[in-house]
C-alpha cells in the first residue's frame, strides 16, 4: 500500500512510539490488524505494581521492539485510509485483551461494561434520537450542572427531552467550579476522571483544578448543553403532584426573584460532597480575621507572611498545606485522627508531548489507556478491603493483603520523613490502610517536615479572639483560619426541601435508618424522582465517580425509555417497596464485611444509626450489571387512568 501520511505527522510518531504503554500498544495491534497472535504467551505482559503505568509491560527489550515497529506499521497503514480489522471485538475477547494487558486474572463479568467504555454499546452512544418515543410536552428537570448534571443533560438532549438545568452558580462544574483553594486538584488519574465520550488533550496526569474545571465547561459547549442550563438559580422546593403524576419545582434567582416550573421528571444532581460541614467549635465564628471552609477560599487572599491555621486534615488540608507552606510565616494542622496517603509520583507531572501525541492522534491507544487505569485505580484493591474473621492482628490490618499494604506505606511514610523520624506518632495512622478515604500524597509528610509546620493532636477546646485553644490550655494564635471538616455527606439531599408522596419529606423519610435508596437512584415514595451520586454510591475503593455517573444516568435514561415505550403518558414510575429494602440489606450486609465497619473504625460513611451511607460495597462490574439487569421489571408503573403494571418486563436496559 502506498502511505499517503503527512511526513510531519509520521515523524511526530517515530518520536513518540519508543516511549509508548506496549501493553496499550498491543491493544492497538489486534484492533488495527485482527492478528489474535498479538493475545499470545510471547506478548503475555506482567502485573503491574502499585499504579504505574507498566510501560514496558515487563517484556524482553526485543519484544518490545518487535511490538513497537508492528505498531507502526499498522498505524501508518490506519492513517492512510485502512479500515481497523477489528473494530468491535467480542465481550469475551475484551476480557482476554484486559487480562493480557494489565498481567492478571480479570473478571469475566467486565466485559460488557469494557465494550460500553470503548463506545461498543449502542444503549451507551450519545446519539439516541429517535429511539425515545417522548410524549408530547413531556419535560425533565435536572438540579445542578456538575459533574453529573452535565451528564444527564448531555443524554437527555441526545434523547430529544426537553429538559431544564438549575444551577445555583454561575458556570457549570460544581465541586470543581466551587472549590478553588490553592493545590486543589484531582487525586484520580484526569484520563478517566472524564467522560468516556469527551476525550481530552490533558496537559498533566492528574490534572489542577483549573484545567479540570475548562474541561466541563468545554464540554457544555461542545454538547450543546448551555441553552438547557438556567444559572444563578436555586431549587428551594420540588413537590410532587400525586393526582397530575409531576413536580412543582420552586427556585430563586441570585436577585431573589421566585418563579415555579412543572417537571414530569426530576433528576437530583447535587452529589455527596455539595453542602460544607462546619465544625462545633465555640467562637468559630468570632474569629477576626478571615475564617473559613476550604470550599469557600475567599478570592485574592494572600496568605504569604501570615499565621495560618488548618483544622482538619483530609483531602483538601492535605492539597492546600503543601501549596502554601513555603510562603506562609508559621502553619499548624489540628487533626483528630491521622489519615494514610498513598505514593502519588505523578503529582504535577505534565504529560509528555510524545504521550500525548498518542492519546489524541492513535486509533484505540487512549480508550485502552483508560481502561488500564481503571482496572488500577477502581476494583483492584476491593478484595483486599474484606475482613478477615481469623486475622490475628485486627488492630493493624484486616487480612494479609492489607497488612502487606501496611507495612508498604509505613515504609514510604519513613522514608519522607527522612531525619525526622520523631514525627512518625503525629502522622502514621493507628487503624488499618483504606479504614477511611485513601488520599494521594501531595508532599504532605516532607511538609510535615518544615520547620514552619506544626501538627497538633490535642482536640480543640474553643476560640478565643485570634487564638485556637486546644484542651491542654495551649493558645495558637493566627492571621488566617482554614476549616477542612469535609461535607456533610450523610444527609444528603439536604440542599433543597424534598416533598413525595402523601407530603412526606425525604428527612422523615429517611429519618429512622438514614439516607437509603434502590442502588442508590430511586426510593419509594418519590415517584419520578431520581438521584445521581445518591446513597452508597461512593467509590470507598477508588476509582472515577465520573463512569459511575455515567452508568446512573444511563441506567436512569433506560428506565425513561421503557416507560415511554409502554405506557401512555402521563404515567408514575415508583421503585418497589420490597426490592428496595432487600436492596439496602444486602448493602449493609456487604459492608459488615468491610473494613469501613471494622472495630475501632471512625469515618465519614457512617450515619448516627452506624449505617455505612456514603460508600458502595460492590465492585464496579458488579454495579454496572445491577443497573442493567431488570430495568422497569423493579418499579411499579402507574398511569393516570388507574391501571397499574408491576414488574413490567420492558426492553433490555
Amino acid at each position: 500500500m502506498t502511505t499517503r501520511t503527512d511526513p510531519n505527522w509520521t515523524a511526530e510518531l517515530d518520536r513518540a512510539l519508543p516511549t509508548a504503554n506496549v501493553p496499550t500498544l498491543l491493544m492497538v495491534l489486534l484492533h488495527l490488524t485482527g492478528e489474535r497472535r498479538w493475545l499470545g504467551d510471547r506478548y503475555q505482559c506482567t502485573r503491574i505494581h502499585g499504579i504505574e503505568d507498566h510501560d514496558s509491560g515487563g517484556l524482553p527489550q526485543d519484544v518490545q521492539d518487535e511490538v513497537r515497529a508492528a505498531a507502526r506499521t499498522a498505524i501508518l497503514a490506519w492513517k492512510a485510509g485502512q479500515a481497523p480489522a477489528l473494530p468491535d471485538p467480542g465481550i469475551d475477547e475484551l476480557v482476554d485483551m484486559l487480562r493480557r494487558s494489565v498481567g492478571e486474572e480479570v473478571p469475566a463479568s467486565y466485559g460488557p461494561m469494557v465494550g460500553a467504555w470503548l463506545g461498543l454499546d449502542a444503549e451507551f452512544r450519545i446519539d439516541q434520537q429517535g429511539r425515545y418515543r417522548v410524549p408530547e410536552d413531556f419535560h425533565a428537570v435536572v438540579i445542578g450542572a456538575g459533574v453529573a448534571g452535565l451528564c444527564a443533560s448531555i443524554r437527555l438532549r441526545g434523547a430529544g427531552i426537553p429538559h431544564t438545568v438549575i444551577e445555583k452558580n454561575g458556570e457549570v462544574g460544581g465541586t470543581w467550579y466551587e472549590n478553588h483553594y490553592p493545590g486543589a486538584g484531582v487525586d484520580t488519574p484526569n484520563h478517566i476522571y472524564s467522560y468516556s465520550f469527551a476525550k481530552e488533550d490533558w496537559t498533566r496526569y492528574f490534572a489542577l483544578r483549573e484545567e479540570i474545571q475548562a474541561y466541563f465547561v468545554k464540554v457544555s459547549h461542545d454538547f450543546g448543553v448551555r441553552p438547557h442550563i438556567r444559572f444563578d438559580t436555586k431549587v428551594e422546593s420540588a413537590v410532587y403532584n400525586e393526582a397530575d403524576m409531576d413536580w412543582t419545582v420552586r427556585v430563586s434567582d441570585a436577585a431573589g426573584q421566585a418563579d415555579v416550573l412543572r417537571a414530569n421528571v426530576v433528576i437530583s444532581a447535587v452529589g455527596l460532597l455539595n453542602v460544607p460541614k462546619m465544625p462545633n467549635i465555640p467562637g468559630l465564628d468570632t474569629f477576626p480575621g478571615p475564617c473559613f471552609h476550604s470550599a469557600r477560599w475567599p478570592k485574592g487572599l494572600r496568605v504569604a507572611g501570615k499565621r495560618v491555621g488548618v483544622i482538619g486534615n483530609g483531602a483538601s488540608a492535605m492539597q492546600i498545606v503543601p501549596a502554601i507552606a513555603a510562603e506562609v510565616a508559621q502553619l499548624t494542622v489540628f487533626q483528630r485522627s491521622r489519615q494514610w496517603a498513598a505514593p502519588f509520583d505523578r503529582f504535577q507531572k505534565p504529560v509528555p508531548p510524545a504521550a500525548r501525541f498518542l492519546l489524541k492522534e492513535v486509533p484505540f491507544y487512549q480508550p485502552w489507556y483508560r481502561q488500564r487505569l481503571a482496572w488500577i485505580f477502581n476494583d483492584r484493591v476491593h478484595s483486599s478491603l474484606q475482613v478477615d474473621p481469623a486475622w490475628p492482628h485486627p488492630e493493624r490490618s484486616i487480612n494479609r493483603r492489607n497488612d502487606k499494604h501496611r507495612e508498604m506505606f509505613v515504609e514510604y511514610v519513613k522514608k519522607e520523613l527522612g531525619g525526622r523520624q520523631d514525627l512518625l506518632p503525629s502522622v502514621l495512622p493507628d487503624y488499618p490502610p483504606f479504614g477511611k478515604r485513601m488520599l494521594m500524597d501531595n508532599g504532605w509528610f516532607r511538609t510535615a517536615t518544615r520547620d514552619n509546620v506544626k501538627i497538633v493532636n490535642d482536640g480543640i477546646e474553643r476560640v478565643d479572639g485570634n487564638a485556637v485553644v486546644t484542651r491542654d490550655g495551649t493558645r495558637h494564635e493566627f492571621d488566617v483560619l482554614v476549616v477542612c471538616t469535609g461535607f456533610d455527606a450523610i444527609n444528603l439531599l439536604s440542599s433543597f426541601n424534598l416533598v413525595g408522596r402523601g407530603g412526606k419529606t425525604v428527612r422523615e423519610a429517611w429519618d429512622a435508618k438514614g439516607a437509603q435508596a434502590y442502588l442508590g437512584v430511586a426510593t419509594p415514595g418519590f415517584p419520578n424522582f431520581f438521584m445521581l451520586a445518591g446513597p452508597n454510591t461512593a467509590l470507598g475503593h477508588g476509582g472515577s465517580v465520573v463512569a459511575l455517573l455515567e452508568t446512573q444516568v444511563q441506567y436512569v435514561m433506560s428506565l425513561l425509555k421503557q416507560a415511554m415505550a409502554n405506557h401512555d403518558w402521563p404515567f408514575e414510575i415508583e421503585v418497589r417497596q420490597d426490592l428496595h429494602d432487600e436492596y439496602n440489606e444486602r448493602v449493609q450486609e456487604a459492608h459488615a464485611r468491610m473494613i469501613w465497619t471494622h472495630k475501632g473504625m471512625s469515618n465519614w460513611y457512617r450515619n448516627a444509626q452506624g449505617r455505612v451511607v456514603a460508600p458502595t460495597p460492590f465492585r464496579n462490574d458488579d454495579y454496572w450489571h445491577m443497573t442493567r439487569r431488570n430495568g422497569l421489571a423493579d418499579y411499579v408503573v402507574r398511569a393516570r387512568s388507574g391501571a397499574k403494571s408491576q414488574g413490567l418486563v420492558g426492553e433490555s436496559a
